[in-house]
């Protein structure tokens, strides 16, 4: 249905003409099918997004599967999902998102919101009885710290796309400031365009 395929039957009586045949997702835009993401927290529901032929976005929240570090999980969940569509034969390249939280500290504001994230640790929880789940750390620190964080972060290396989180409550302009400063002073050190 996505590639245009008709599916529904007409009114019989329609306001307006209809074209003969099943009628089909209005309005419909070609190429969609290959632009689906889908957000997984399990490394099964990877797999299985990968199997169906979508692409994969990773938040900073995934089911705690093995008691690893979260960026290490998370980068295990790629790889089960980069492998599931290779086995399932889609044609191109996957697309692989990750998100973090990216604080540079380059100024007292800076430092007043996020100071004391400076020793954030991922964080473990449960979204209902039975899953437990892991919360990955925020990044605080001055840009060279940084850096060396986050070059060690499996699954960054691991994906194609980095989403940045930013605290929206905090207004327009200030996160201007911190994507700015995300892309002035780590972003060019790690290579990163």
């Amino acid at each position: 249905m996505l590639e245009g395929e008709g599916f529904a039957e007409p009114n019989p009586r329609p306001m307006f003409p209809n074209p003969p045949g099943l009628l089909r997702i209005e309005p419909h835009s070609d190429g969609l099918r290959k632009r689906i993401w889908w957000g997984s927290s399990s490394n099964a529901t990877a797999r299985w997004a990968a199997g169906l032929g979508m692409h994969l976005m990773s938040s900073t929240l995934k089911d705690d599967e093995n008691g690893k570090p979260f960026h290490v999980q998370q980068a295990e969940q790629i790889a089960a999902y980069r492998e599931a569509w290779k086995e399932a034969g889609h044609e191109g390249e996957p697309r692989v998102s990750v998100s973090r939280s990216i604080m540079p500290i380059v100024n007292d504001t800076d430092r007043a919101y996020f100071g004391h994230e400076r020793t954030s640790t991922d964080q473990i929880g449960f979204i209902d009885a039975t899953t437990r789940a892991i919360f990955g750390r925020t990044y605080a620190a001055e840009p060279e710290v940084l850096v060396k964080e986050l070059a060690a972060d499996e699954a960054i290396a691991a994906a194609d796309t980095l989403l940045l989180t930013v605290p929206s409550q905090l207004g327009v302009d200030y996160n201007a400031h911190l994507i700015s400063s995300v892309l002035k002073y780590v972003a060019p050190e790690l290579g990163w365009r």
